[in-house]
C-alpha cells in the first residue's frame, strides 16, 4: 500500500499576501509554481479554497495546501465557483442554465448536474444540494450545500441566515416613482406556470420587492432598477415589475419577450448574496457585475 502524502499546513503569524506567503514557507518555491498551485485549487485559507494570489492574510489564519492534484477545476462557459470550503459552493451563473432539472430523470445539463460531477471527481461520495433558485434566463449568484442536513437548515432559516440579496434589472419604460416598495399577494396558476398578483389580500402568498430605480435611458424606454427581495416567491421580481407596468425586457412570460428586447435574453441578474454562513457563523459576502449589455442598452 502506498501511504499518501501528508497536506502541509502553516499558521500565518503576521499580516501577509499569500503569494509572498507562500513562497517564503514552501522552500523557496517559484512564484511561477505557486500559481499553479493557486490554479489547481490545492491552497485553503481556514476552510476556503483560495486562488487569489494577492489575497490578504492576517495573523491567526490557517494556509493548507494539498499534497495531492489538489481538486478538478470547474471549466464549464455558463458557470463558474466564486466560492467554496468544505460545507457550501457559491457559483456565478449565466442565462440559459436551469438550477436544476425540470422533471426526474431528465438528461438536460443544469447547474445541480454540473456541480454533481465536480464534487464526485474530488470524492465519489460526496454530494450537492440546492439551498434556492434562479430562474432559467436569471443570471447571477446561487449558494449550495454540501450535505443534506445543511441543505435543510439554510431553507428552514433562509430568512434569518441572509442579510442581503440584491437583484438587478432592465426594465421597460420609466418606473414611477424613482424608489419604493412594491406589496402584493401572489397566486399561482400550476396548470400554465404562471404567478397572478393581487394588490389586496385574496387568500395569496404575501410578496414584498423594495426598488430603485439607478439610471434611465434619455428616451426613457428603458430604466436599470436596483431590487431587494423581502419575500422569495416564484418569479417575485418578473411579476412585481410588470404590475408596474414596466416589465423586464426580454421576459416573455410577463413582459413583451424578444418583440420589444435589444438583448436576446431576460434582463435579471442577482447581483449580490449576502448571509450568515450557517456553520461559521460569520458573515459572507459575494457580489457579480452587472452583465455589460444592461449598461450598453442605456448609452
Amino acid at each position: 500500500m502506498i501511504k499518501r502524502k501528508a497536506d502541509t499546513v502553516l499558521k500565518v503569524s503576521e499580516p501577509a499576501q499569500l503569494m509572498d506567503f507562500l513562497i517564503s514557507k514552501m522552500g523557496g518555491m517559484a512564484r511561477s509554481s505557486v500559481k499553479q498551485l493557486l490554479g489547481q485549487r490545492r491552497v485553503k485559507v481556514g476552510n476556503a479554497v483560495q486562488t487569489r494570489h494577492d489575497f490578504a492574510l492576517k495573523a491567526g489564519d490557517v494556509v493548507t495546501v494539498s499534497s495531492g492534484r489538489g481538486n478538478s477545476q470547474l471549466t464549464h462557459p455558463k458557470l463558474k465557483i466564486v466560492y467554496e470550503d468544505d460545507d457550501l459552493i457559491v457559483v456565478n451563473k449565466q442565462p440559459g442554465l436551469l438550477t436544476v432539472a425540470a422533471t426526474p430523470g431528465s438528461s438536460e445539463t443544469t447547474v445541480m448536474s454540473i456541480l454533481r460531477a465536480y464534487v464526485k471527481r474530488q470524492n465519489a461520495r460526496a454530494g450537492i444540494y440546492v439551498v434556492h433558485r434562479l430562474d432559467r434566463e436569471t443570471s447571477g449568484l446561487l449558494v449550495f450545500a454540501r450535505s443534506e442536513e445543511l441543505q435543510h437548515y439554510m431553507r428552514e432559516y433562509w430568512r434569518e441566515l441572509v442579510t442581503e440579496r440584491t437583484y438587478i434589472a432592465l426594465a421597460e419604460g420609466s418606473l414611477e416613482p424613482r424608489e419604493g416598495q412594491i406589496r402584493s399577494w401572489f397566486t399561482e396558476d400550476k396548470r400554465n406556470a404562471v404567478v397572478y398578483s393581487s394588490p389586496v389580500d385574496d387568500g395569496g402568498d404575501l410578496a414584498i420587492t423594495n426598488y430603485k430605480v439607478l439610471r434611465c435611458s434619455d428616451d426613457g424606454q428603458y430604466s436599470l432598477v436596483e431590487l431587494h427581495l423581502e419575500t422569495g416567491r416564484t418569479n417575485q421580481i418578473r411579476v412585481h415589475l410588470a404590475s408596474k407596468g414596466c416589465p423586464v425586457v426580454g421576459d416573455r412570460k410577463y413582459g413583451h419577450g424578444n418583440e420589444s428586447s435589444p438583448i436576446d435574453r431576460l434582463c435579471l441578474h442577482a447581483k449580490v448574496l449576502e448571509f450568515i454562513h450557517p456553520v461559521t457563523e460569520k458573515k459572507v459576502r459575494f457580489e457579480s457585475p452587472v452583465p455589460k449589455e444592461f449598461n450598453r442598452v442605456l448609452q
